[in-house]
């Protein structure tokens, strides 16, 4: 009797210990950033820290501040207000990092704490000499500052921490540099990322700021997901049952499949309400709402049915139902035939293969930890740490973008500080045409000869750029000479040439700052002529010839005169007629010439068909005379 008590009251806690010691044996990845001692000079250099999993790490960004070890409360387990200590700084002053040192509270205590007394960042300096560690988030109650929690936190080795502190004993100031610029990769053009979750809705804190997330979340998601700029996958985590409990009423409510894929009762009585074999199969519909979707190239259907189901069908109204399910997907004109082929027999005693490929995808690869815990975000095969909040988690999407690559959406002011507004981010600038190389990116600015109108500007960015190739001249007279006198433009832009500036001819000078008219007249060039008289223009010159009476021919340099290029002489147009009366006289004499041997030969052929010609021998038949049509001869 006392064993079957003992046995009621152990197995309720299967799972649960099931978890644990999945969890325990889980391989674990520490994400990390990079923290800059600047001073003092002894500490100087890069050192790693381990970036919490609560408050809100600027990923894509960096933070200056200066160190501050507080007098009293080391491990910040009080608040400070207790102390009487501010850590806000004065107008203009750098922002604290406050180092505290771990143990006897939580971290996100500490991390309350220190944001509570105006810290802008908390680095926990660890009390053992160990591999850096993630600091996590606690289950228990009596946490609901967590989700309050925005200043970042990190986790320091021992004796970085040890350094830092003696640094400060000795009066010196330490300023450091956090930078999460890299914490995440941003190998090309678009993101992948996947969100760990689960359909349950009553699991307390955790399930709310899910929900939150997804509504919060939904419209971005899906605008990056349609403009090809991301690629999203949910995933959902489940366990199973051991062998020699799959028969029992535990695993039976909380598995389907017998035994092989299993959640966590809802209310953790499993007797009432729903139970985890409820979640499963509701995690299952959402995993093929996703491949049915994504098979018809709308993977963004995912968000508006998970959003639409907590909103029809939560489990506090008793309307966590299959039935309820199917009504959302009819509504979102989904195939619920695809779906429901796609979710299988969940009391057959086989694997399913998309429940299968869910446990498989927990396992960790790469550079990615096993996933064990939920929610968890996954951006670029790496784990997201920090709140999952709209703002932050569109921070870590952006970071993962090459840059110059980002969506307009990373680029908002209260996504990322714009550097080309101040001093043009040290950049090259044309003042004449606000043409700038300073490019905006998620991660800081560049410096990059940019394209304007088709017309690429080439340059290091910094100090120089040109315009080039063709169409060059319309951009600021491709950075060339150019001036207007007296109506007339001239310029020392070619489009014909792919870079540089020559002065057009009549000029002389480098083209790129300044072009000055040739005297041609003076150097001799032209208007070499006799009784040429030379007068210089600006960028050409004007040759007149002496008396008036002549015409100066440029291309020749030469003048010729007027009269005789417009008035014939009577001797040459004699010659002129009596050429032409002789080519006639000619012409008619062969005419006639002509004429007469075609009659001849004519006359000749019309004989001969009526009497033998002397040159001919008379034929020894008689022949008859044919009559001819006057029309054949």
């Amino acid at each position: 009797m006392a064993s079957t008590a003992a046995r009621r009251l152990l197995l309720p806690l299967l799972l649960v210990a099931l978890i644990a010691a999945h969890r325990a044996a889980a391989r674990f990845v520490v994400e990390k950033n990079s923290l800059r001692v600047t001073s003092p000079a002894v500490l100087r250099g890069v050192y790693e820290c381990a970036i919490g999993n609560f408050g809100m790490p600027q990923y894509g960004g960096t933070m200056h501040g200066v160190v501050v070890y507080p007098k009293a409360d080391a491990k910040a387990c009080r608040p400070f207000a207790d102390s009487g200590l501010s850590f806000k700084p004065r107008s203009g002053g750098l922002p604290v990092f406050l180092l505290v040192d771990r143990g006897d509270c939580y971290f996100t205590t500490k991390g309350w704490n220190a944001q509570n007394a105006g810290a802008a960042a908390v680095l926990v300096a660890d009390d053992r000499v160990e591999p850096l560690i993630t600091m996590d988030s606690p289950e228990s109650s009596g946490t609901e500052h967590i989700e309050n929690i925005t200043i970042p936190s990190a986790l320091v080795t021992k004796r970085f921490g040890e350094d830092l502190r003696k640094a400060l004993q000795s009066g010196d100031m330490v300023n450091v540099l956090l930078d999460w610029r890299e914490s995440l990769p941003h190998p090309d053009e678009r993101v992948e990322y996947e969100l760990w979750t689960n359909s349950n809705d009553e699991c307390g804190a955790k399930c709310d700021m899910q929900m939150s997330f997804v509504r919060s979340f939904r419209g971005i998601a899906q605008a990056l997901e349609k403009r090809g700029y991301t690629q999203f996958t949910p995933h959902y985590i489940t366990w199973y049952c051991p062998e020699a409990f799959v028969l029992s009423k535990q695993c039976r409510s909380q598995c389907i499949n017998h035994g092989r894929y299993c959640a966590p009762d809802p209310e953790q009585d499993f007797s009432t309400g729903y139970d985890g074999r409820d979640v499963v199969l509701q995690n299952l519909v959402q995993i093929c709402v996703f491949r049915v979707a994504n098979g018809t190239r709308r993977p963004w259907m995912w968000w508006d049915y998970v959003h639409d189901f907590a909103v029809r069908c939560p489990m506090k109204e008793k309307k966590y139902t299959r039935e309820c399910a199917n009504g959302v997907i009819n509504s979102l004109g989904l195939d619920i035939e695809k779906i429901n082929k796609c979710v299988g027999d969940p009391e057959a005693d086989k694997e399913n293969p998309v429940l299968k490929a869910e446990q498989d995808a927990q396992i960790g690869h790469g550079s990615r930890g096993d996933v064990t815990i939920l929610p968890t975000l996954v951006v670029n095969n790496r784990q997201y740490r920090g709140k999952l909040e709209k703002t932050s988690v569109l921070k870590a999407v952006c970071s993962g973008f090459e840059e110059t690559t980002e969506p307009d959406v990373c680029l908002r002011e209260d996504i990322e500080t714009n550097e080309c507004l101040e001093n043009n981010g040290g950049c090259w600038l044309d003042k004449a045409t606000n043409v700038s190389a300073c490019k905006d990116t998620f991660r800081g600015r560049v410096c990059e000869c940019p394209i304007v109108n088709g017309v690429k500007f080439i340059g290091d960015g910094y100090n120089h750029c040109e315009a080039s190739g063709l169409g060059r001249c319309q951009i600021n007279n491709g950075g060339c000479w150019n001036e207007t006198r007296n109506g007339k433009s001239v310029s020392a832009c070619s489009n014909q040439e792919a870079k540089g500036c020559k002065c057009p001819a009549g000029f002389k000078g480098d083209g790129a700052n300044s072009c000055e008219d040739v005297d041609e007249c003076k150097e001799k060039l032209f208007c070499q002529c006799k009784d040429c008289a030379c007068e210089n223009t600006w960028g050409s010159y004007e040759c007149s010839c002496g008396g008036g009476n002549s015409l100066y021919i440029r291309e020749h340099d030469t003048c010729i005169s007027k009269h005789s290029s417009s008035t014939p002489s009577w001797g040459f147009l004699w010659v002129v007629f009596l050429g032409l009366a002789l080519a006639g006289a000619g012409a008619y004499a062969v005419y006639k010439y002509r004429l007469r041997s075609y009659m001849d030969s004519e006359i000749r052929a019309i004989m001969a068909q009526y009497m033998p010609l002397e040159s001919q021998d008379m034929p020894s038949q008689q022949h008859h005379l044919v009559p001819v049509d006057r029309a054949d001869v």
